[in-house]
């Protein structure tokens, strides 16, 4: 972990305001640091500047406070939502993952570049990439 922190990935203003404790497994903690030094800090490597998440590692009640969806992989530590905080840097973003060809399970365009999403699991990476 060069770029990224575990607090980082853990942070909640969600969490914080309804009172969930949001604090990971080691299992979820272990997948973090893969999803780190597999896809978030070579990336960030790559891309020279800072990027931020926006939300990485949900216990089951954050979840599904936010709205995710019952299978999230946030919920295992294996994904994180990022920005570089505009739309067009996270377009630009979403090709530097392309062409780079990181290890992501999935990689979603969310919004209209709104946020990135990415994921890493142990295993099979499928390079999904979608639009949502």
């Amino acid at each position: 972990m060069r770029y990224f922190t575990i607090p980082e990935l853990t942070r909640s203003a969600t969490a914080r305001r309804l009172g969930i404790n949001n604090t990971p497994p080691p299992s979820a903690i272990e997948a973090l640091n893969r999803l780190v030094d597999n896809v978030l800090d070579p990336l960030r490597e790559a891309w020279g500047g800072p990027i931020r998440v926006n939300s990485g590692f949900r216990c089951p009640a954050l979840n599904k406070a936010v709205g995710g969806t019952p299978t999230s992989q946030h919920q295992y530590g294996e994904a994180a939502d990022i920005t570089v905080g505009s739309r067009s840097g996270n377009r630009r973003l979403l090709a530097l993952i392309k062409r780079l060809d990181l290890p992501v399970d999935q990689c979603i365009d969310e919004k209209g570049c709104r946020w990135i999403h990415v994921s890493h699991r142990t295993g099979r990476n499928r390079r999904m990439y979608m639009k949502f």
